[in-house]
Order: C-alpha cells, then sequence, then structure tokens
C-alpha cells in the first residue's frame, strides 16, 4: 500500500483536521458570497473569526489566530479596503489602535455565526447529539494541547 493509499484509508490527525477545515471554509465563504459578501476570502477568518465586536487589538488577534502580526496587518489592511473593518484608537491606550466591525463586518459575523451553527448542528444530526457534543470536548482538549506544545 502506498503513502498516499494509507492517508487516505487511515488519515492521520493533520489531515482529517484540514479535510474539516476546508470543507467548512468552503461552505462558510460560498454561502457568505450568495448573502452578500462575495469579496471575502478564507484567509480573512484570521481576523473576522476572532474580532470582537467592540474591536480588538491586531496583536490580539494575531495571538488568537496562531498568525504572525504581519500577517494579521495585511488581513486588516485588505478587509479596510472591502469596507469590513476600521482602525481607531484603543480607548485604554491611545497609542494603540483597535480593529472595529463595520455595519458590513458586524453583517458578516452574525451571517457567520448562523453558518457555522448551521453546520454543526447538522454533524450533530449525523452523527448523534451526544457524541457529537463528546467530539467537540475532545477535540477543544486535543487542540489546547497542541498549542500549549504538548509533547
Amino acid at each position: 500500500m502506498s503513502r498516499a493509499e494509507r492517508k487516505q484509508a487511515d488519515p492521520d490527525l493533520g489531515v482529517m483536521a484540514g479535510q474539516v477545515l476546508f470543507s467548512l471554509q468552503k461552505e462558510l465563504f460560498g454561502t457568505l458570497a450568495e448573502q452578500g459578501h462575495p469579496r471575502l476570502r478564507p484567509r480573512h477568518g484570521a481576523v473576522l473569526a476572532y474580532l470582537d465586536e467592540a474591536g480588538s487589538r491586531a496583536t490580539d488577534l494575531a495571538q488568537l489566530s496562531g498568525q504572525h502580526k504581519q500577517v494579521i496587518g495585511t488581513l486588516v489592511d485588505e478587509l479596510v479596503e472591502l469596507g469590513y473593518v476600521r482602525r481607531e484608537p484603543d480607548p485604554r491606550d491611545r497609542r494603540a489602535k483597535l480593529v472595529v466591525p463595520t455595519e458590513l463586518g458586524l453583517d458578516q459575523m452574525a451571517r457567520s455565526d448562523r453558518i457555522v451553527a448551521d453546520i454543526e448542528r447538522r454533524h450533530a444530526e449525523f452523527v448523534g447529539a451526544e457524541e457529537y457534543a463528546a467530539f467537540r470536548r475532545v477535540f477543544r482538549r486535543v487542540a489546547e494541547g497542541q498549542r500549549s506544545g504538548l509533547r
């Protein structure tokens, strides 16, 4: 059996996580495009998925998403140009800037939340609510262990 056949027959964590991520992104951004947000791309999720309605610092977005601050800065620039966010002074520290969603950004955030909730509901129906809840608990622990450098 070739390596590719083994990966297909018994995919490892990275392959399975990638398959789920790419499939979810395809559905999410395809549905968002149908609902009036055709210019967003999956890369924008590194900002939009973690953005607080009241605004977030770019450094916090970088930490939460696992992306470099420079990458987040580029994505924020793109989202400013697309009209989804704006930069404002942070009222707690005037030297810092907050990335704040616009009305268009808030609309996208609400729609994304509903779309992802629907995807998760369908998964829970497919495997059963208890099994899906257990999967989420275990997957959350695995993700936390991976982020903390579990060896």
